[in-house]
């Protein structure tokens, strides 16, 4: 019964704050896109090539649909950086929104973990690693992506050395590989390629390359480009220098992780350790582990071992892994 009440609890909640998220998120009509929208309608009938210009070339920048929390969310340095990773990670939510189903997904575990423990100390530890998950979702996706264009970017590099070879301009080449690859390179370089032939200078749309995939590959090949651009030299050998050692850093990592599978495989097998213990004690033996959650002690206890646990955590995967 009790668990009944936490889920329908959770649902209410959850709903009034779709409610108010979709109610607030109206917003009169933006001026710059209505410009665009009107001359776009205006071309329809006679410029093929307006028509073209849609108003996807509007950036949003902006945290939140909801006026109130894009005015908020701007006064945090903290905010930039989470639309960063989110970008980083190929997502196209918003930091607002992302922060409110955070907060709903807390809220709602808080209150079904007040429901099913008696202790006021469960709820709010409980709240805090739920709410954390979405966060911890857009970081999984970020890494993942980071390292699918770390994988592809020496292919990347070794297609624009060969169109410079073969004659084209650089800018001829850039769009040759946003073309022909896959994501997440294909994407990135297509950024980079529209950003110059837009009229950003060259170096610019690199340093916002750089900025995007905070890759320290990409960094070298950013150093390495502006530079060619003001000492000149053989771009296509250059390229092909770079694209090498890339590879030979890739796979001195790999056989890192190799060397050290089983030591990641130790330390993981130690984090899990102590709470599917928990988990495996509560189901054998429930009334010698209530005592943890029921009595204050207890939970003081329960508190300690998870920091400690999060601790040890940390400290051991800083040992297994290794930076190259």
């Amino acid at each position: 019964m009790q668990l009944l009440l936490a889920g329908l609890t959770f649902l209410i909640v959850a709903m009034l704050a779709a409610v108010v998220f979709l109610l607030a998120g109206r917003r009169g009509p933006n001026a710059v896109r209505t410009r665009l929208e009107a001359l776009e309608k205006g071309a329809a009938k006679g410029n093929v090539a307006a028509v073209a210009a849609r108003t996807d070339l509007v950036r949003d920048e902006s945290f939140s649909d909801v006026p109130a929390l894009h005015k908020l969310l701007t006064r945090w340095s903290w905010s930039a950086r989470l639309r960063d990773w989110i970008g980083q990670a190929g997502m196209t939510v918003k930091p607002g929104k992302l922060i409110l189903a955070s907060g709903v997904a807390g809220l709602g575990a808080g209150v079904v973990a007040q429901h099913l423990y008696a202790s006021p100390f469960v709820p709010v530890p409980a709240g805090l690693v739920v709410a954390f998950v979405p966060l911890g979702v857009v970081l999984l996706k970020r890494s993942r992506r980071l390292y699918a264009f770390e994988k592809g970017f020496p292919e990347a590099i070794d297609l624009l050395a060969r169109s410079v070879r073969a004659g084209y301009s650089f800018s001829t080449g850039l769009e040759v590989v946003a073309n022909e690859l896959s994501d997440p390179v294909a994407g990135e370089f297509r950024a980079t390629f529209d950003e110059q032939n837009f009229g950003l200078p060259l170096r610019d749309a690199f340093l916002n390359l750089s900025a995007r995939v905070p890759i320290i590959d990409v960094r070298f090949f950013v150093t390495a480009i502006l530079i060619h651009k003001e000492t000149g030299g053989n771009l296509a050998e250059i390229l092909d220098n770079l694209a090498h050692v890339i590879r030979e850093r890739f796979r001195i990592v790999g056989e890192v992780r190799t060397r050290t599978a089983q030591g990641r495989m130790t330390a993981g097998v130690l984090i899990a350790l102590p709470p599917a213990m928990l988990v495996v004690l509560r189901v054998l033996n429930p009334d010698y582990v209530n005592l943890l959650f029921t009595d204050p002690w207890g939970v003081y206890m329960l508190g300690g071992a998870g920091i400690m646990q999060v601790i040890g955590a940390l400290v051991l995967w800083k040992i297994v892994n290794i930076a190259v």
